[in-house]
C-alpha cells in the first residue's frame, strides 16, 4: 500500500505540510495517493542515518552486499505486478516497456552482485619489490551518495536503478530524491529495499527514500555535509545547477550528471545507396520510441547531398508520419516539448519532412522531422539543440569538408552512429568518423542508438555538456567506480590490511603484483 511518506531509513515519515500528487498522462488526471515533500529536518536526518549506517556498511563483506543486492531484486519481482501497475499509470508509458526496464533494474542489481562475488572490481595493486617500501593499494567507497530519479525510466535510472546498485555495491549508503512524476513507484520499490536490507542484516540508514514536488529538497540534500557525491540523470539546466551547488560547499564534492545529448547519426553514402529504405524505417522507429523520450534519442542524421540521401529522407518522412503518436510522461513534459520545438522552428531556412497530421489526445507528442542544408547547420546552432522528444534534424552537407566541419562543431554526446555498407568507405570518411568518435562516448556502426546494454564494457556518458565527467558511465559494472577512492597502504602489518590486499590472498581475486595479474598468494 502507498502511504505517501518518505522512508528515512527504516523509519516512514510525513512531518511538511507540502503535498502533492502524480499525473497519469494517459487518463489525463491525478492519481489517487497524497504524498509528504520531506522537510529539511527530514533530510537532514536521512542523511545522518546514512553517514552512520556508512560505519558499518563500509566493513560488510563483498559477499555480504551482494547478498544485499540480490535481496532486493527478489524483493522487487515478489511484488513485480503492483510494481508495473503503478509505474504504468504514473508514466503512461506501455506493458512491454514496463516489463522490459522491470527485467533490466532487476537483472542489473543482480550484475552489480555477481561482480562483487567475483572480487577484482577493487582494482587490487600490490608492489613490493626488495629493498623498497610494501605498498598496496584498492579502491575504497567514498560514502553516502545522493541519487536522483530520472522521469523517463522509473525504474532502470531512479530508485532502485544503476546509480542506486552501483553505489550500494561500493559500500556507500544511498539517500534518493525521488522523483515527483513517479513517487509511487518510488515508494514500492523503496519499501522493496528496506525489507531486503532487513532480511540481510544491513544497518538501518542504509537507503532513504525523500519526497519532493519542487527544488529544495535536492538542494539541501546536495548541500549536506555529508553527502559525499552525487548521480544525477535529468536536463542540462537541472545538472549544471547540482553541480554549482557541489562546488561551492565547503567541502566540494562530484556530481555525476548525465543531461542529455542529440545522438549524431553519420549516414555514409553507401549506406543510402545500398539499404536507404531500410534505415529510414528503423529511424522512424528510433525517433518515435518511448516517443522520443530517450536520452539516446537519434536527434540528428547527417548525410552528403546526393540522390540516396533524398530519397533516404523522403521515405523517412513517409514512415514517421505513418506512425501514430505516443504519450509523453506528463502535460509539462509535453509542454516543453512543443516549446523546444517551436524555437527551433522559428528559425529560417529548414524544410519540413514530416510532420504528424491527426488530431492528438491530450499529453500526446507530434512527431516531426525537418531538414537544414549543412551552411545553415553551421551557422545557427539553435539547430544544434536536443528536443526531449520525437524530433530530428537531418542536415543535408554539400561535401565531405563541409560534414566534417559540421562534426567539428558539434558539442559532446551520449552516443554516434555510422551507418555504411563499404569498408573502403571508412577509409574515405575516417576523418569524419574520427571526429564523431572524439565527440561521444559511444560509437555505433550499422544500428540505431535507442537502447543501451547493461554490460560490463558499457559506456553511457560522454564529453561535456552530454555528462558533467565524460570519465565515467552510468550504465554498466564500472559505473561503481564513481562512488570509490583509492588508498594505498604503506608497510602495514598483515593483520590489519583489507583481506584484498593480504598476503595469503584470502579472497582468491584477481591482483596486480608487481606488475602481473594473478590470483596467487605472494
Amino acid at each position: 500500500m502507498i502511504t505517501g511518506k518518505n522512508y528515512l531509513g527504516e523509519e516512514l515519515s510525513n512531518k511538511g505540510n507540502i503535498t502533492f500528487k502524480t499525473f497519469n498522462p494517459n487518463q489525463n488526471k491525478e492519481t489517487a495517493p497524497v504524498f509528504f515533500e520531506a522537510t529539511k529536518e527530514e533530510v537532514s536526518f536521512a542523511v545522518e542515518k546514512a553517514a552512520k549506517a556508512f560505519e558499518s556498511y563500509k566493513k560488510k563483506t563483498d559477499i555480504e552486499r551482494a547478498e544485499f543486492l540480490e535481496a532486493i531484486a527478489t524483493e522487487l519481482e515478489a511484488n513485480a505486478e503492483a510494481l508495473k501497475e503503478i509505474y504504468r499509470a504514473e508514466s503512461g508509458l506501455p506493458e512491454g516497456r514496463s516489463n522490459g526496464e522491470f527485467a533490466r533494474t532487476a537483472g542489473q542489481l543482480r550484475a552489480f552482485a555477481e561482480m562483487l562475488k567475483e572480487g577484482s572490481w577493487v582494482e587490487a595493486i600490490i608492489s613490493n619489490p626488495e629493498g623498497k617500501p610494501d605498498i598496496r593499494r584498492m579502491q575504497v567507497p567514498f560514502g553516502p551518495v545522493a541519487v536522483f530519479g530520472a522521469s523517463n525510466f522509473p525504474f532502470a535510472f531512479s530508485t532502485a536503478g544503476g546509480d542506486t546498485a552501483s553505489a550500494l555495491a561500493s559500500g556507500s549508503p544511498v539517500v534518493v530524491k525521488s522523483h515527483p512524476l513517479h513517487a509511487g513507484t518510488g515508494e514500492l520499490v523503496s519499501e522493496a529495499i528496506i525489507k531486503a536490507a532487513k532480511k540481510t542484516g544491513m544497518p538501518d540508514g542504509v537507503f532513504s527514500n525523500l519526497n519532493s514536488k519542487g527544488i529544495e529538497v535536492g538542494e539541501w540534500l546536495v548541500k549536506h555535509p555529508k553527502i559525499k557525491a552525487v548521480g544525477f540523470t535529468g536536463s542540462f539546466k537541472a545538472g549544471m545547477a547540482l553541480s554549482k551547488l557541489a562546488a561551492n560547499r565547503p567541502e566540494p564534492i562530484p556530481v555525476y550528471a548525465e543531461m542529455g545529448s542529440i545522438n549524431p547519426v553519420l549516414a555514409l553514402p553507401s549506406a543510402l545507396e545500398e539499404k536507404g529504405e531500410v534505415w529510414a524505417e528503423h529511424y522512424a522507429g528510433s525517433i518515435t520510441a518511448g516517443c522520443g523520450q530517450f536520452c539516446t534519442n537519434p536527434g540528428l542524421i547527417l548525410g552528403v547531398e546526393g540522390e540516396a540521401l533524398d530519397a533516404f529522407i523522403e521515405k523517412l518522412g513517409e514512415d514517421i508520419a505513418k506512425l501514430a503518436p505516443g504519450v509523453m510522461l506528463s502535460p509539462e513534459i509535453q509542454k516543453q516539448y512543443e516549446n523546444s520545438k517551436s524555437e527551433v522552428l522559428s528559425q529560417d531556412g529548414y524544410t519540413q519532412v514530416s510532420k504528424f497530421e491527426g488530431e492528438l489526445q491530450p499529453n500526446y507528442g507530434r512527431q516531426e522531422v525537418i531538414s537544414v542544408p549543412g551552411a545553415t547547420f553551421l551557422q545557427n546552432t539553435n539547430f544544434h539543440k536536443e528536443v526531449f522528444g520525437p524530433f530530428s534534424v537531418v542536415v543535408k552537407c554539400k561535401d565531405k569538408g563541409q560534414l566534417n566541419e559540421v562534426l567539428q562543431q558539434l558539442e559532446g554526446q551520449l552516443t554516434g552512429t555510422v551507418l555504411n555498407a563499404d569498408e573502403k568507405e571508412l577509409q574515405e570518411y575516417k576523418e569524419a568518423i574520427d571526429s564523431l568518435t572524439e565527440t561521444v562516448g559511444r560509437i555505433i556502426y550499422n544500428s540505431v542508438p535507442t537502447g543501451v546494454e547493461v554490460c560490463a564494457a558499457m559506456t553511457h556518458g560522454g564529453p561535456f555538456p552530454a555528462t558533467s565527467n565524460a570519465k565515467f558511465t552510468s550504465v554498466g559494472l564500472t559505473a561503481v567506480q564513481r562512488w570509490i577512492r583509492p588508498v594505498s597502504f604503506q608497510d602495514w602489518p598483515e593483520t590489519l590490511l583489507p583481506g584484498a590486499l593480504k598476503t595469503e590472498n584470502p579472497l582468491g581475486i584477481l591482483r596486480n603484483v608487481n606488475g602481473k595479474y594473478t590470483t596467487d598468494s605472494l
